[in-house]
C-alpha cells in the first residue's frame, strides 16, 4: 500500500452564473499556500450549501485518470480535464479502489478524513452538455470522494497526501459506492456501511432509514433535477 500520494493539482472556485444555473463548478488552480479551515480552502466557494460542501463535504477530490474513460466514451467535443468535475484535488494513483472511508491523511499542516463517496448531481449533465452523464457517473462508480477537515492549516499542492491512519474493515470508495448506488437494498451492504463509524451523517442516515424501511429515497431531482421523475436504482 501506498502511503504517500502527490497531487497534480489544487483548485478553487468562485460562485458564478454558467451553464444556465449558479454554480461554483468552475474553478481555478492554486499554486501557493492556502489555508484550509474546518469547511475547505481559504476563499473557495459553494453555491448550493443544502447539498454541497459543509464540515463532511469539505473538499472533493477526482482521479484524473477518470477523463481518460470518459474522453473515450464521449468523444473529443468536450476537453475532458481537471477540473471539470468541480474538484478541489486532482491526483493520479488515488482512485475509489485505494482510498477508503474514513482514511486519515496529513496534508502539510492539515489532516483530512475520507467522509464518503461524491454524490453526483444534475449540475454535471449541465456542465457537459450530456443528459444523464450524472446517471452514468454514479452507475460505474467514478465519482471521487470528499473529505472532512480534521485538523485546518496551511496546505499546499507540492505537499503529499500522508496516509496516517486506516480504520478496520474500512469499505473502499468504490465498495462503498457500488452499495449505495448499485445495490442499494443489499441488507449485507447496507449493514456494512452502518458500521462503516467514520461515513458521513447524511450517508449514515441514509443506510437506517432504507434498513429500517426497505425502501430507497428518490434520487430524481438530485440526478436529474426533476423531481416528478421516479427514483432511478
Amino acid at each position: 500500500m501506498n502511503n504517500q500520494h502527490y497531487l497534480d493539482r489544487v483548485y478553487c472556485g468562485k460562485v458564478a452564473q454558467r451553464y444556465g444555473l449558479e454554480t461554483a463548478i468552475d474553478k481555478l488552480a492554486i499554486d501557493k499556500d492556502i489555508y484550509l479551515s474546518s469547511i475547505g480552502l481559504e476563499g473557495d466557494q459553494c453555491a448550493d450549501q443544502r447539498h454541497h460542501g459543509g464540515l463532511e463535504r469539505a473538499l472533493h477530490q477526482y482521479p484524473s485518470e477518470h477523463y481518460a474513460y470518459w474522453l473515450k466514451k464521449y468523444g473529443v467535443d468536450h476537453n475532458w480535464q481537471a477540473p471539470g468535475m468541480g474538484e478541489n484535488l486532482s491526483s493520479e494513483g488515488m482512485t475509489e479502489d485505494t482510498a477508503c472511508l474514513g482514511d486519515r491523511y496529513r496534508w502539510g499542516e492539515a489532516i483530512i478524513e475520507v467522509s464518503q463517496p461524491r454524490s453526483p448531481c444534475f449540475k454535471l449533465n449541465k456542465r457537459w452538455g450530456i443528459d444523464e452523464f450524472s446517471v452514468d457517473m454514479q452507475e460505474l462508480s467514478r465519482c471521487g470522494w470528499l473529505y472532512r477537515i480534521i485538523q485546518p492549516g496551511i496546505v499546499n499542492k507540492k505537499l503529499p497526501l500522508v496516509l496516517v491512519e486506516r480504520v478496520p474493515d474500512a469499505m473502499t470508495v468504490r465498495e462503498a459506492c457500488d452499495v449505495f448506488f448499485g445495490d442499494p437494498l443489499n441488507m449485507d451492504g447496507l449493514l456494512k456501511l452502518k458500521q462503516q463509524c467514520r461515513l458521513s451523517s447524511s450517508w449514515m442516515d441514509k443506510v437506517i432509514q432504507r434498513l429500517e424501511r426497505s425502501e430507497v429515497e428518490n434520487w430524481s431531482f438530485r440526478l436529474l433535477g426533476r423531481a416528478e421523475m421516479s427514483a432511478k436504482v
